[in-house]
This record gives structure tokens, C-alpha cells and sequence, in this order.
């Protein structure tokens, strides 16, 4: 039946037309956004998957900016502790001099007060963003320094951080508050380290005095050389140089170690943020070779359907001739 009140094809036509115009917006606006899931009307879980995903990452970023500093005050710790080494090894190198029979003592104990100065300059030097772990101001032991390492979130949706923890107190050369924490400033017993010592009686040495009058003082001998200094002496002077060094070798391997697991952990921190970001990306990216072709059919089917809707319009048009 033709009807000039109700045009059916017409309706059908725009009917159709509307649908593909509201098709060609959403396809638009995911080729101009380059997001299939661009709010969560588009897709809520996935959208709440991806913003959540998001903020996780922002925070792997800081993440990575914490292991970068925490890398630095590593490297600074370890290369004043490497310069030490090498200077505490030639204070050793010094006394076994001194041991020699005719040595002049006191010229070489002229020399072993410039290389204590030089490690005390080496121990406040190593200092980076105002923290330094190699001299101890306080008068408490430095404890463990946290770095974090890394930002976790278990099936529960609950955070947690990762933490590489470094113990400064062993790694504490100069005891400026306390002489008692620093390697170089505490008592060491030069009898316990005799092998051919029967005796109990302690005979403690020191390397570096800082004339703190707090904490707690190292009341043995400073090491250093006099004409009356004897070979006894500057044996046990050797023992405790030597053990010295050891504690400094122990301490610059646990950095080494610490560093290389910052290392690590940096570059595991930062293939996880290039997984995650995949990860957002195939759950709300849009594929644009799609979206293309769609769009292309799209633009092709609305000139499609303004052709139809022309030609159902023009049918109440032609019922005009029966009049005639």
C-alpha cells in the first residue's frame, strides 16, 4: 500500500542511516584517540583493568628514579671505600718498612700521618644527596639503609613495596661521634690476632684519633712511629693494619654485591613496565588497520543509505502523477 502519511521505506532508510552515522562517530573517535576503550562506557572492565594498570606503572616509574639514586649513593660508598683500600694498603706497606732494622721510624711515621689525613678526607668526601656512609657523625651506630626496589600488587588488589636493605653500620670507617663504630677509629686487640700469643691480656690499637669526646673513645694506642717504637710494636701495628683491611675488603664486596642487585633489579623494573604497558595496549588500543577499513566500508555504506533515503523520499513525489 502507498501512503502519503506514512512513508515506511523512508523510516527504514533513516533508520538505517542513523545507525551507520552513530557507527562512523564511534570509529572516528577511536582512530583520532587510538583507543577501542577510551572511557568506561566503552568497556568498564577493561577500562578499570587499564587505569588501574596505569597508576601501577607511574609508580614503577618512581620506582626506577629510587634504584637510580639508591645506585648513586652505592657507587659513591664503594668508590670512597676502593680509595681507602688502596691507602690503608700502603699504610700496611709503611709499617712493614718500619720492621726493617736501621729504618729512620719517625720519617716514616711522617708519612703515615698524610696517609691518615688522606683517608679521613676520603671518609667526609664520600658523600652524596646529604647522606654519607662512611663517616658517622652520630652517636649511634648507622643501621640499615632501605632502598626501594620495587612496587608489588597481589591478587587482593593490596600494594606492597620491595626494599634492598644495606647495613651502614659495617660499613662505617670513621666513628666522628663515636670511635668505637668506626673501623678505622676503634680498638683492635693486636693479641687476639698473634698466633704465637699465649696471652690474655689485650693490646689494643687504633689507626685514626677524631678527638671525639663523646660516645664511646678507643683507649688503646694510635698507630704511629717513634724512635723508641720496637719491633714487638710495629708487628702488632701490621696485625691490626692488616685486619683492618680485611673488614674494609668485606665491606667494599658487600657493596659490589648491593650494586649488582640494584643493577639487576633496574633492569627488571624496567622490562616489567614495557610488559605492563603491552599489556594496557591490547586490552584498550585500537587497531588502526581495522578501524581504517571500517571506516572506509562506513563512508561507503552511508552514501549507501543517503541514496536510499533519497529514493524513498521521491516515492510520495511520484504519487502526485496519478493526480495529473
Amino acid at each position: 500500500m502507498t501512503s502519503i502519511m506514512t512513508n515506511s521505506s523512508a523510516m527504514a532508510a533513516l533508520a538505517t542511516l542513523r545507525s551507520i552515522s552513530a557507527d562512523m562517530d564511534t570509529t572516528q573517535a577511536r582512530i583520532s584517540s587510538g583507543y577501542r576503550v577510551g572511557s568506561a562506557a566503552d568497556n568498564s572492565a577493561y577500562w578499570s583493568i587499564a587505569t588501574t594498570m596505569r597508576s601501577d606503572n607511574k609508580a614503577l616509574s618512581t620506582v626506577q628514579d629510587a634504584l637510580g639514586l639508591g645506585a648513586a649513593k652505592v657507587d659513591t660508598a664503594y668508590t670512597g671505600m676502593n680509595s681507602a683500600l688502596e691507602v690503608v694498603s700502603e699504610i700496611k706497606a709503611k709499617l712493614v718498612a718500619a720492621r726493617e732494622p736501621g729504618v729512620d721510624k719517625t720519617k716514616i711515621d711522617k708519612e703515615l700521618t698524610e696517609l691518615k689525613n688522606q683517608l679521613v678526607s676520603i671518609s667526609e668526601s664520600a658523600s652524596f644527596s646529604g647522606e654519607n656512609w662512611l663517616n658517622n657523625t652520630g652517636t649511634a651506630a648507622a643501621g640499615t639503609k632501605n632502598i626501594v626496589g620495587g612496587f608489588n600488587r597481589d591478587g587482593n588488589g593490596k600494594v606492597t613495596l620491595t626494599t634492598l636493605d644495606i647495613d651502614a653500620s659495617s660499613l662505617t670507617l670513621i666513628g666522628a661521634g663515636n670511635e668505637s663504630l668506626g673501623i678505622l677509629t676503634k680498638d683492635i686487640d693486636a693479641n687476639a690476632l698473634d698466633p704465637a700469643s699465649t696471652s690474655t691480656t689485650a693490646r689494643n690499637y687504633y689507626l685514626i684519633d677524631t678527638g671525639s669526646t663523646t660516645g664511646t673513645q678507643a683507649s688503646g694506642t694510635q698507630i704511629s712511629l717513634s724512635a723508641t717504637t720496637t719491633d714487638a710494636d710495629v708487628e702488632d701495628m701490621i696485625r691490626v693494619v692488616d685486619s683492618i683491611f680485611t673488614q674494609m675488603t668485606d665491606a667494599a664486596s658487600n657493596l659490589g654485591a648491593v650494586n649488582k642487585r640494584i643493577s639487576m633489579q633496574e633492569d627488571f623494573v624496567s622490562n616489567l613496565r614495557s610488559s605492563i604497558e603491552k599489556g594496557i595496549g591490547r586490552l584498550v588500543d585500537a587497531n588502526m588497520n581495522e578501524e581504517s577499513t571500517r571506516l572506509k566500508a562506513l563512508q561507503v555504506q552511508q552514501q549507501l543509505g543517503i541514496q536510499a533515503l533519497s529514493i524513498a523520499n521521491s516515492n510520495s513525489q511520484n504519487v502526485l502523477s496519478l493526480f495529473r
